[in-house]
């Protein structure tokens, strides 16, 4: 099959899924623009703030994006890419967009308080305190699997740390030019988006390549997780309009010009898909041979359905959102734009790969996020040609652009991700009142929760190397079990409320399904092979664990309603 063909069917079919499913939804949640949001009525200046829709997209694209599209289709590509283009498509459009829209607006309509505090209402004190203990266990993971693929992309291409510092300075100037100094967001925007690009072209010019001041990889890379936990550290503590809506704004940009490269690259170049449309029950891949079912629809994560989102979507997207018209383009639109950018990866992959083996070969030796950056830019090379640049130079410039992209955009997920940890620690502590003793208003301090988040996180990467390694694993069965939680309180919410709840009912059986089973399997081979990984199996054990004490919690209120 040609990629172009495939990219033009996934946009049509995205496109219908928000012009009609979407706006079904949003008939069924009772969307009404005249109600004040929590960005006005708690507007705090710190984390509650209404946010210019534009620059709120580009926060919260740029912090559900991450690696998560390119590196969950490119690994699954194992399964063929039949089976990865229909999961990423229904998904998105039935599951995913939906889940992200519906976690959007119940927030949005409980003072933009968490998920958490959501089924908190349904289930009672138990039920929030569980799911707000899985959710930031989930969130740890999120900070430790993503800091890891920076660390590994800083070490692999210097340039792109370079760039990314840069990055990070010019968005605290940004912030501070539209919130402090009151300028134009449009005219702001014309200086520091070009300006931003120039970064890439510095960052070549003076990579910051730690190998040449005589330390190994190894030891740089142990450099860099460091300084980016240092990093999430300050990220997540200060007021989100001097960080993180600036940053995530313009990264954005660089996103929407990596996908529109890599939209023009595929209809140029109209790749041939060589990999095999399906594999079969069994795949073969970077973990060796797989179950397609449940395995496919968890290693794809976030490219059709993550329960991350929902966690962006209630704990900082909620808190920014100036107007519920709002929901539907930032929280269904933004998750079908990752679709795409899903599509595109699989497309790259599947049509660089002669044979399905000599892509086994490849993504056993190859990072994902590297292989997606060398596959996609090869389908550049004739757009670049084209404007006159020899077709290596072309390849070159265009896989730097590419790794830059998701590195910038892995930075905004796991400073999101600590942010978000640290208010799902705060809520479970419970904010502490007059009578409480100085333990709890200690635990309650935002600089210690996250303190907690970035220590945790540092001793996965630092203490247990070799886990690390297979973060992903776990990272995805754990996101797509919270997406099934996720859709779990939305169903009870609609039942409570005498709402029609197949939209969310019928999703979540179907997730929880594939992520209990998933976890169940981490969680045997970790106790059954000849090498023990306590680490692994006690994380899926613990993460299985609260998932059925809240089933039960579930299945006994949705008992009790209907008595």
């Amino acid at each position: 099959m040609n990629g172009a063909v495939l990219l033009l069917i996934a946009s049509a079919a995205f496109l219908a899924g928000y012009f009609i499913y979407a706006k079904l939804i949003e008939r069924k949640l009772g969307v009404d623009p005249s109600i004040p949001t929590p960005a006005h009525t708690k507007k705090d200046g710190v984390d509650f703030i209404p946010a210019h829709p534009t620059v709120l997209f580009g926060h919260h694209f740029a912090a559900i994006a991450g690696a998560g599209p390119i590196v969950g289709p490119v690994l699954a590509a194992e399964f063929g890419w039949a089976s990865v283009a229909l999961w990423i498509i229904l998904g998105c459009i039935f599951i995913g967009a939906a889940h992200d829209m519906i976690s959007l607006f119940l927030s949005v309509r409980h003072g933009g308080e968490s998920i958490g505090s959501v089924i908190g209402t349904i289930l009672g004190k138990p039920g929030k305190i569980l799911f707000l203990l899985f959710s930031w266990s989930a969130l740890v993971l999120v900070v430790s699997e993503f800091n890891r693929q920076i660390a590994g992309t800083f070490v692999a291409d210097p340039a792109i740390a370079t760039a990314s510092l840069l990055f990070i300075a010019e968005a605290i100037v940004f912030g501070l030019c539209v919130n402090k100094w009151k300028m134009s967001v449009l005219w702001t925007s014309v200086v520091f988006v070009p300006v931003m690009f120039a970064f890439v072209w510095i960052g070549n010019l003076y990579p910051l390549d730690l190998t040449k001041w005589g330390f190994a990889p190894e030891t740089v890379r142990m450099i860099w997780t460091v300084v980016l936990l240092v990093y999430c550290f300050f990220a997540s503590t200060c007021p989100v309009w001097i960080l993180l809506q600036p940053r995530d704004y313009l990264n954005a940009y660089l996103l929407y010009a990596m996908m529109g490269l890599g939209f023009l690259g595929v209809f140029i170049a109209h790749p041939t898909l060589q990999l095999d449309a399906f594999t079969g029950l069994v795949g073969e891949g970077r973990f060796g041979e797989q179950l397609l079912f449940p395995l496919l629809f968890v290693t794809v994560a976030c490219g059709a359905c993550s329960g991350f989102h929902a966690l962006v979507a209630s704990g900082t997207s909620a808190k920014q959102l100036d107007n519920e018209r709002g929901v539907r383009p930032i929280a269904y639109g933004g998750m079908l734009l990752e679709g795409v950018l899903a599509i595109i990866a699989l497309i790259g992959v599947a049509g660089a790969y002669a044979s399905q083996q000599e892509y086994v070969t490849a993504i056993k030796g190859m990072e994902p996020v590297q292989m997606f950056a060398s596959t996609v830019a090869g389908m550049c090379v004739k757009l670049f040609s084209a404007l006159g640049l020899e077709p290596a130079t072309g390849k070159r410039i265009a896989e730097s652009f590419m790794l830059l992209s998701v590195s910038a955009f892995l930075m905004t997920s796991v400073d999101a991700g600590t942010r978000l940890a640290r208010f799902s620690w705060q809520e479970l502590v419970g904010k502490p009142d007059e009578k409480a003793g100085p333990a709890k208003k200690v635990a309650y301090n935002m600089y210690f929760g996250t303190l907690v988040v970035v220590g945790l996180a540092a001793g996965l990467l630092l203490g247990a190397p070799e886990t690390a390694k297979q973060l992903w694993t776990i990272f995805a069965s754990a996101n797509q079990l919270l997406a099934a939680l996720t859709l779990l309180s939305a169903t009870l919410w609609f039942v409570k409320n005498k709402k029609p709840a197949w939209m969310t009912g019928v999703p979540m059986v179907f997730m929880l399904s594939v992520s209990s089973i998933a976890l169940g399997m981490l969680c045997w081979k970790s106790f059954s092979g000849e090498k023990l990984d306590f680490v692994k199996g006690g994380a899926t054990g613990f993460l299985l664990t609260l998932a059925v004490i809240l089933v039960v919690f579930a299945v006994r209120a949705a008992a009790k309603r209907r008595d």
